[in-house]
C-alpha cells in the first residue's frame, strides 16, 4: 500500500470531494508540500501534525483545517497509526459567499488566516454522512452538493466552531494533550496521568485546557471517541462491540452520549447514512 491515497468521491462545477488517506510512517516533519486548492480539510481518523513555518495545528477529529493554495507546509506523525481526512475543494466564488470575511486574509487571492477551527458535534456528524452517502454510492450528485455546502457553512460559522486563543506555550502544552489522548482513545485516562505525559500539574492541565479549548478535557476525549463511532459504524454489525472497543462501560452508556452529542441513536444514524 502506497504512504499517500486519495479517493476522488465527487466532482462537480460546484465542490470536489476526496478520501484522503495517509500511512503515518514519517514521525518527524516531512518535505514541503503545496495544496493545489484552497481546500477544507476534516480529519475524522487518527491524528498528525501540520506545520506551518513556526506554526502548527493538531489535526483531529474536532478540527476543520484550512490548506490555503500554493502555500508551504509539513507533516509529522508523532502518534502511529495512520490517518484519514475527508477534503473539500469548493468554487471559490461560493466559498467566498460562505466563509465570514473575518477568517479570510485581506488581498486578492482567497485564503484562510488560521490553520485550523474545533468543529460542533453536528458538523462531525454532517462529515461523516456525507462521506458515507458517498462512498456508499446512495447520494445523488445534487443531494451531495447540498450536503457539502451546507456542511462547509457549519464549519465555518460563528456560533458552530471554536477558534483557539492562548499563548504559544499553552497552545503547546494542549496540543500534546491532545495527542495523548488521541494515541489510545479506548484508554480509560485519569487526569493525572495525562497530566504526567505532559509534564504538568493536573488542575493546571484543567485550566489551560478549558483556557484554549472552551471546553473539559474528557469532553473533548468523548467527541474524540464518538467521531471515531461516526467513522466505524459501518464495520460493526454488533454496536455492543463496537461501544467496548471504543471504551465505553456498556452499549447502554455508549448510545446515551451518541444521542446526547448527535441527537439520534447510533443505530438511527447508521440507517440515515448507510439505508441499513
Amino acid at each position: 500500500m502506497p504512504e499517500f491515497a486519495v479517493q476522488s468521491l465527487l466532482r462537480s462545477p460546484t465542490v470536489t470531494i476526496r478520501d484522503v488517506y495517509c500511512l503515518g510512517s514519517c514521525r518527524h516533519q516531512g518535505a514541503e508540500e503545496f495544496a493545489t486548492a484552497t481546500e477544507l480539510v476534516f480529519p475524522y481518523r487518527g491524528v498528525y501534525v501540520r506545520h506551518l513555518g513556526q506554526d502548527q495545528a493538531v489535526a483531529e477529529a474536532n478540527q476543520v483545517l484550512f490548506f490555503n493554495a500554493t502555500e508551504g507546509y509539513r507533516v509529522s506523525h508523532p502518534v502511529s497509526g495512520g490517518d484519514a481526512s475527508l477534503s473539500l475543494a469548493i468554487r471559490e466564488s461560493q466559498l467566498l459567499e460562505l466563509a465570514p470575511p473575518a477568517l479570510l486574509r485581506d488581498g486578492a487571492a482567497l485564503a484562510f488566516r488560521r490553520q485550523c477551527l474545533r468543529i460542533d458535534a453536528r458538523t462531525q456528524a454532517l462529515m461523516a454522512l456525507l462521506r458515507h452517502s458517498l462512498r456508499q454510492n446512495i447520494a445523488e450528485p445534487l443531494e451531495a452538493e447540498g450536503l457539502a455546502l451546507t456542511l462547509v457553512q457549519r464549519a465555518l460559522g460563528p456560533r458552530t466552531t471554536h477558534a483557539a486563543g492562548a499563548t504559544v506555550g499553552r497552545q503547546r502544552l494542549v496540543d500534546r494533550a491532545k495527542l495523548v489522548l488521541a494515541s489510545d482513545l479506548a484508554r480509560r485516562w485519569t487526569l493525572a496521568e495525562v497530566a504526567a505525559e505532559v509534564r504538568c500539574s493536573p488542575v493546571y492541565l484543567t485550566q489551560v485546557f478549558q483556557q484554549v479549548e472552551g471546553q473539559p478535557l474528557y469532553r473533548y476525549q468523548l467527541r474524540l471517541r464518538l467521531a471515531r463511532a461516526l467513522d466505524l459504524l459501518g464495520q460493526y454489525d454488533d454496536l455492543t462491540a463496537l461501544s467496548l472497543d471504543l471504551g465505553f462501560s456498556s452499549h447502554s452508556h455508549f448510545g446515551a452520549v451518541f444521542r446526547e452529542v448527535y441527537g439520534r441513536s447510533p443505530s438511527a444514524f447508521r440507517q440515515s447514512a448507510l439505508r441499513r
